[in-house]
């Protein structure tokens, strides 16, 4: 059984910055790819980044590139999303997950198999 657990949500005021973590048990994290989705009230679950076992690899949605950074530290089984110039569309709560798939799209959110129970972003005007 693997739990993914997140932390570093709050509130911000629009311009500001937060960095969440998601720290993970098992001893395999490095073999899998990591993501970082959000919901927002209303809204359905949405990728935002994900990273590679290995560290390699990032990928964003276009809404965050420039400004989200995804990392990893295998040594600390921990995944990182440094959030820069926030807005109020940022406002979600945001989750990590765990891949298990190698198929190409990771975005694609069936491909993802454990998730953490979130961490509430706000970003106020």
């Amino acid at each position: 059984q693997v739990q993914l657990v997140e932390s570093g949500g709050g509130l911000v005021q629009a311009g500001g910055s937060l960095r969440l973590s998601c720290a993970a048990s098992g001893r395999t994290f490095s073999s899998y790819t990591m993501g970082w989705f959000r919901q927002a009230p209303g809204k359905g679950r949405e990728f935002v980044a994900g990273i590679s076992g290995n560290g390699v690899n990032t990928y964003y949605v276009d809404s965050v590139k420039g400004r989200f950074t995804i990392s990893r530290d295998n040594a600390k089984n921990t995944v990182y999303l440094q959030m820069n110039n926030l807005t109020p569309e940022d406002t979600a709560v945001y989750y990590c997950a765990r891949r298990n798939a190698v198929l190409p799209n990771v975005s694609w959110i069936g491909t993802y198999d454990y998730w953490g129970q979130g961490t509430q972003v706000t970003v106020s005007s």
